[in-house]
């Protein structure tokens, strides 16, 4: 017969391995964190996110966490509601505050999703000062967790009553984030566009030009959703949007080349197309021939196709609509080597 020390010893020996197993499951299921962070439109309410939340719940994706120092602001239905969503704030305005890192400390993401610079573009601040800010902010998110994968929006439309320049400004500050977000990204810590843009009205998915009704909530959402799973998969890339072939109308139409930047090996450049016919245009198709051996290695604001020296840009989804006198600009990325002599594009 065994005795009582004996079986006590046993009894602790298995508690011990129970606690052991249970510690070690509970660690190896901790949730996958994740920040929503920006302005009014991710917090107030925000309420993308809570569809966003149901339905990943409703995938199977239950593992997760919304994370932030904000609370919920309603939307009527259960959901995570924390969140970074900070109304009226500017991304330049976080990056020279060195606001991020208390947040990141307070919550430590796994992922972030940033719908950010809409306040920047409605106070005139340059792209390129944006982005610079954006890259203070990612380089923060890295300091908090090397390994973190960071998805940045195209920003939603704007076209507030008070701000006519703003349509455009958003225009230009979106064509300049896939370049930025092409250079920043690593493997180890992915930067993923998920482009909020396209598809996105405001005249029937806002309720003032800027934020989102319900309609625009579930766009939102939409958007966001492949590009969520892929991260919680281990991805770092949106899925492609497959975008259909417009021929477009007869009538004016003129594409200025421009080169914005140049090093050793590469440039940079753009081209703005111009509506120069007295009808508006549903779509536009651009080319040029490099005399040089010029390569276009990244192109943003359309859609390429190339054949040797041979370059055709055709319009994306949410540009190809020209009023006449209205303009368009869209950018790439490049290679040279010797000689960069400037094409003439024509259009059509």
């Amino acid at each position: 017969m065994r005795s009582k020390t004996g079986s006590v010893l046993a009894a602790l020996v298995a508690l011990a391995a129970a606690v052991l197993f249970a510690t070690t499951a509970t660690a190896s299921a901790a949730p996958i964190r994740i920040m929503p962070l920006g302005d009014s439109i991710t917090g107030s309410p925000g309420c993308w996110r809570a569809l966003l939340w149901n339905r990943l719940q409703s995938a199977g994706q239950t593992n997760i966490d919304f994370v932030g120092t904000l609370p919920p602001q309603g939307c009527g239905v259960a959901h995570d509601g924390d969140n970074e969503g900070h109304g009226g704030y500017l991304a330049t305005n976080i990056a020279n505050q060195n606001l991020l890192p208390g947040w990141l400390s307070a919550t430590q993401p796994d992922i972030v999703i940033m719908h950010l610079g809409t306040n920047d573009v409605w106070s005139n601040i340059a792209p390129a000062t944006i982005l610079s800010a954006f890259t203070t902010l990612v380089n923060q998110m890295r300091a908090s967790k090397p390994t973190m994968k960071i998805l940045v929006a195209k920003i939603i439309p704007m076209n507030p009553s008070s701000c006519a320049e703003c349509a455009q400004r958003t225009v230009n500050f979106n064509n300049a984030i896939p370049a930025w977000a092409a250079a920043t990204s690593t493997a180890q810590s992915p930067v993923t566009v998920v482009d909020q843009w396209t598809g996105f009205s405001t005249s029937t998915d806002t309720y003032d030009g800027v934020h989102p009704n319900a309609a625009g909530d579930q766009k939102m959402s939409d958007k966001w959703y492949p590009a969520v799973v892929d991260a919680l998969a281990g991805g770092g890339t949106a899925t492609p949007t497959v975008t259909s072939t417009v021929t477009p109308p007869p009538g004016g139409c003129t594409a200025t080349y421009k080169m914005t930047g140049q090093w050793q090996g590469g440039f940079q450049g753009e081209v703005t197309v111009q509506n120069t016919g007295s009808v508006s245009r549903s779509a536009w198709v651009v080319g040029w021939t490099f005399a040089n051996g010029q390569q276009v290695t990244q192109l943003w604001g359309g859609t390429l196709s190339a054949s040797g020296a041979a370059v055709t840009v055709r319009n994306a989804s949410w540009n190809g609509v020209l009023a006449p006198g209205a303009s368009t600009t869209f950018g790439f990325l490049g290679s040279w080597n010797g000689v960069n002599t400037a094409p003439t594009p024509t259009c059509s």
